[in-house]
């Protein structure tokens, strides 16, 4: 526990990753506070060679960056992922590492819907044909010349049950959907859907979205023979890692039209590789990617922000929360 006699300085890195329209003025309690806007490489471990607190998103916390940072006591993740962070070094040097929790959970469940009516509802094809001027010139009150369906009666398949895929289970259910699910750990198993394996769901389902974590049993997880499995108007929602779709066999999917669609918040690279076999796909009837924003309504920032200063603040207390060691 820091000496509450000593002033403390608070480290924020990457602080455009919370938004500039987001206040961190709430760290300035606890002591001095220093921010950067972005990671420089560089510059990081020097950044926090006299940190007592460290308030990071996706930079490494490895021996490498935190060796000479011999005040550090606490790490705050303003994420739920931990993957960023070597436990076995921090563990052993007693350095504190806390996350923050559900904070994102009715923005992403939010987003995974409007990827999906994008897609679903060719929404692109039809604001296309109102702003291009055709509708004003059309003879017929409406035009529908590129079906789509109702989401009543259809079968969505959830792969990750967590509170996440839970929510959007529900909302599923409210639009007429049956659901179904699979658990990537098989750990998660309720009463509330039928549970089916991956090639059940991926055969029986007309949407599936991911929500599961990056896991080395997730990494790939949907590929070619995955999609192949998938029906061939289905639609492919991922809003869990990117890595856990294989986007060479995706890419080969759509432009065989092997399934519906796909709305996509999150790739293998970030930001995207100019070289992404996703980027040959221009028709956004079929596709859509956004750049990781599932979780970033303003609401949900400011609650990153505010659980953020709250473990900060319960560790000064002596009551660390969402503490993780693994």
């Amino acid at each position: 526990m820091t000496d509450a006699k000593k002033p403390l300085k608070i480290v924020v890195m990457e602080r455009n990753t919370l938004g500039t329209d987001v206040s961190v003025e709430m760290f300035s309690e606890f002591g001095e506070v220093v921010t950067y806007p972005l990671s420089d490489p560089a510059e990081n471990a020097a950044r926090i060679k006299d940190a007592d607190i460290v308030v990071v998103n996706k930079i490494p916390m490895n021996e490498e960056l935190l060796r000479d940072a011999s005040k550090l006591k606490l790490i705050c993740l303003t994420a739920t992922g931990t993957n960023n962070v070597d436990f076995a070094y921090t563990n052993a040097r007693g350095i504190t590492v806390c996350n923050i929790k559900g904070y994102s959970t009715d923005s992403v469940v939010q987003h995974t819907f409007a990827l999906l009516f994008y897609v679903y509802e060719k929404l692109a094809y039809y604001d296309s044909f109102v702003k291009s001027g055709e509708y004003a010139a059309n003879d017929v009150f409406s035009h529908f010349t590129v079906p789509f369906h109702e989401l009543s009666g259809k079968t969505w398949g959830i792969i990750g049950l967590g509170a996440i895929g839970t929510k959007v289970g529900e909302i599923a259910e409210a639009f007429g959907c049956k659901v179904i699910y699979y658990s990537t750990s098989g750990n998660h198993h309720t009463d509330r859907f039928p549970e089916r394996s991956l090639f059940e769901l991926l055969s029986e389902s007309d949407i599936v979205s991911v929500h599961c974590p990056l896991t080395p049993a997730t990494r790939n997880l949907i590929g070619a023979e995955q999609l192949r499995a998938m029906k061939s108007d289905a639609i492919l929602l991922n809003l869990g890692r990117g890595p856990i779709i294989d986007e060479s066999a995706l890419a080969e999917a759509l432009a065989n039209e092997e399934i519906g669609g796909a709305g996509l918040d999150v790739l293998v690279k970030e930001p995207m590789d100019p070289n992404c076999p996703l980027a040959v796909i221009s028709d956004s009837k079929r596709l859509i990617i956004t750049p990781h924003i599932a979780w970033a309504t303003v609401e949900a920032r400011t609650r990153c922000a505010e659980e953020t200063a709250a473990n900060i603040r319960a560790f000064l207390e002596g009551k660390p929360r969402n503490v993780v060691t693994q």
